[in-house]
Order: C-alpha cells, then structure tokens, then sequence
C-alpha cells in the first residue's frame, strides 16, 4: 500500500475501530431480523467473531499497539490501517468493508454487504 497512515492517538483509533464493531453488528443483527443470513456473532472487547451455518468464522480484531483492524477468514488473513478516513488493507488498498463484504460473501455462498454506514 503506498498511501500513509493517518496519525491517530490511541482514544481516537479506540473510538474509531468500536465504531467499526459496532457497525458490523448492526448489520449482523439486520440480517438476521431480515432472514438474510443466520450468522452467530460473539464480541469480547476488540475481538469480534461471526460465525457461519457451515461453522466457518470470520475474526475482526482490534490491535491497538499497531494501530490496526485485522481480519482473518478461511482465505486468510488481512491488515489494515487507518488511511484518509478509511481502514484500509496494507498490502492492495482494498477497503475494510469492501473486504468484509468479499469475505461475508465467500463464507455465506451468497452475497452479503457490509457498508460503513
């Protein structure tokens, strides 16, 4: 990624990736109340895991030394940093939710969408 991280200080990056969490599971519990998607989430602080029917997970966590979202499926694991008003990954530029939406996706074997807001 070439573009540089914004500077955060740690209540600005702890504010910034609760909110992340918190969107996810708005949109989470949407699905369900929608018949969307039955997918089981669990959240312990800066650790989120979503469950899908077939038991595969996806993992977002928080990494507060670094600074970074990280988010872990069954094709891996991604990084990513906060850059211009967006997490975004550190190896391709792919934004957070665009990501998470791919991954959602993969491991629903139908399309799902997670928007920032």
């Amino acid at each position: 990624m070439t573009a540089t991280a914004t500077p955060l200080t740690d209540a600005e990056y702890d504010a910034r990736t609760a909110a992340v969490l918190s969107r996810i599971e708005t949109v989470v519990d949407a699905w369900l109340d929608d018949d969307v998607m039955d997918v089981d989430q669990h959240r312990t602080g800066g650790l989120l895991e979503l469950e899908f029917p077939d038991r595969s997970k996806i993992v977002v966590n928080t990494q507060p030394p670094l600074h970074e979202l990280w988010l872990a499926s069954r094709r891996g694991g991604f990084h990513f940093k906060f850059v211009n008003g967006q997490w975004l990954d550190t190896k391709d530029g792919v934004e957070f939710f665009i990501r998470l939406s791919e991954e959602a996706s993969f491991h629903a074997g139908k399309s799902l969408k997670v928007e920032a807001s």
